[in-house]
């Protein structure tokens, strides 16, 4: 029996070695030209990393922390690091230089990997944190790299010297292989450990629920530094698929993106609304629209409008796939592909509308919704409470935080978002606790308005939020991007709205703005949002 045999991260490249050994990986460089690589090559660069990470000192139980962007080197560090029983630490690098500290601080992070365009973020962290060791993952010969850390060497040429073969022991698979920290609005970020098991085993989900397999080509464009890419990484190396990795880029420079997207035939990709928005105005823009009938579009961090879902399949064929999870979750907890036989074939509103729901538990995940005395609801469709979540890869703690009990019932990780569970086992958000607007008793769901709002073909995107009333408790107040070149009015936008929400629930308020503020990792900042308006009205 091999009941004890260990799930180890490193065996999903090691299998992407010796099955898929030619099969690419394709990666962008930090002067932006795109190197080829494969399994088989790759395999032999995670040797060498080990080799030179163990040369350094890092060995079980070590944390190496990684500040880089979507690379070669980072991908291989998902594999290296944890092969030797280490832990490695996502270093989100748009958290501000306080938050950033912290969690290297926090995670006691002694060795840091970091992309020579990150050196001076590493510079600005380097005093007063743990780090006994600064490694550079640069592209630029070392000669030419200058930089005021001390305790510096550089990987590529660490790396050079090792062997293409080390002798990996199996690692504990309750060891953590993956240390990420929240990025929410308030608070210090908290910690949150992903054992080698846990993650393995949302690899082997993710993957049936996303139905890869080896003739697919996956690009992670969600950070690697956030949550794991979603999983994307190991899940590209378990199928054996081809996998694109797309180096710095912003949500305002897609064009290399694109170009690469549909140069390499990517069938698989992550990203939040905001950045699949961008890359559909790009391909708008483009005299000739690629084919994309086989790309899944695997969508985050906040619900994708129908307007994005419908536009992509009109204009390219390509599927937007709404995926639902967190940092604690790691991450995903529900998939909506495919809409269940049972139901028939519904009408095209209410098609979409379930669509972009946040879908069906994937395998080994439960769900329920309770109310605030913790009584589970009935699966209604109906009945609105906090979302509580539990499984093989669901955190049941923070790291070293005693106060964090409020977030957990038991082995349940209570999410904060309230929702609504249908007879068909599909759950959908209505709002964040924190969020949601409880006006007259009653609660109007924010993300069904400002979804509501974005039905508009003028309208690029929206948001929604609950400001304080005298009379009703709270009032909805709606901010909206237009589209360039489009107009419209604050009572259009009302009246848009009255198809789903009665007149009593609409926004008092309608505020036009060029852009709306986002968190670290792309979420919306209602945080911001509240506090601009309540400093506007005084």
């Amino acid at each position: 029996m091999g009941d004890d045999y260990q799930l180890n991260v490193l065996n999903l490249l090691r299998h992407a070695a010796v099955n898929f050994p030619r099969t690419e990986v394709v990666y962008r460089r930090s002067d932006g030209e795109w190197g080829r690589s494969t399994y088989g090559d790759e395999w032999k660069r995670v040797a060498r990393m080990a080799h030179a990470l163990s040369s350094l000192g890092v060995e079980p139980g070590s944390t190496v922390g990684v500040l880089d962007w979507n690379s070669r080197r980072h991908f291989e560090a998902y594999y290296a690091v944890p092969g030797l029983g280490a832990t490695m630490v996502q270093l989100n690098l748009r958290l501000g230089e306080a938050d950033l500290g912290f969690v290297v601080n926090h995670s006691q992070a002694q060795y840091v990997i970091v992309d020579e365009s990150l050196l001076p973020i590493a510079e600005k962290l380097a005093a007063g944190s743990y780090v006994k060791q600064w490694i550079v993952a640069a592209d630029t010969p070392s000669s030419e790299i200058s930089t005021t850390l001390e305790n510096v060497v550089f990987l590529e040429d660490l790396m050079a010297q090792q062997s293409e073969e080390y002798d990996f022991e199996q690692v504990e698979e309750s060891t953590a292989a993956y240390a990420g920290y929240t990025t929410g609005t308030t608070g210090k970020p908290k910690g949150v450990y992903y054992s080698n098991r846990a993650s393995y085993l949302h690899t082997m989900a993710i993957t049936a629920g996303l139905k890869v397999g080896y003739t697919d080509v996956i690009m992670p464009i969600t950070p690697m530094f956030h949550v794991l890419s979603w999983g994307f990484p190991q899940m590209a190396a378990g199928a054996g698929a081809k996998v694109v990795l797309p180096g710095r880029f912003s949500a305002d420079d897609m064009g290399a993106i694109a170009k690469a997207f549909v140069d390499e035939e990517v069938t698989v990709a992550n990203g939040a609304p905001a950045i699949f928005a961008g890359l559909l105005e790009y391909i708008r823009a483009q005299d000739e629209t690629p084919d994309l009938s086989r790309a899944r579009l695997v969508s985050g961090s906040t619900e994708p409008p129908v307007s994005l879902m419908k536009g992509f399949r009109d204009l390219t064929g390509a599927e937007v796939i709404h995926a639902y999870g967190a940092s604690e979750t790691t991450p995903v907890v529900t998939v909506n592909w495919q809409i269940k036989p049972e139901l028939g074939e519904l009408e095209e509103d209410a098609a979409w509308d379930l669509k972009r729901s946040q879908g069906v538990p994937v395998a080994g995940v439960e769900v329920k919704v309770v109310d605030p005395t913790g009584e589970e609801l009935p699966r209604d469709g109906k009945s609105m409470g906090e979302l509580l979540i539990r499984g093989p890869w669901i955190a049941t703690a923070y790291h070293k935080l005693d106060d964090s009990a409020e977030r957990f019932d038991g082995d349940w990780w209570r999410s904060g978002d309230v929702a609504v569970i249908d007879e068909a086992g599909y759950v959908k958000l209505t709002d964040r606790l924190k969020d949601v607007i409880k006006s007259g008793g009653e609660w109007i769901s924010s993300i069904d308005m400002e979804n509501a709002i974005m039905d508009d073909p003028k309208v690029l995107e929206a948001a929604v939020i609950a400001v304080p009333d005298e009379k009703w408790d709270e009032r909805p107040v709606a901010y909206v991007v237009l589209r360039e070149g489009q107009s419209t009015t604050a009572d259009e936008v009302r009246e848009g709205l009255l198809a789903k929400f009665a007149k009593w629930q609409l926004p008092d308020v309608v505020e036009f703005v060029t852009e709306l503020p986002r968190t670290s990792v792309g979420k919306l900042d209602k945080k911001v949002l509240r506090t601009q308006h309540l400093g506007e009205d005084g």
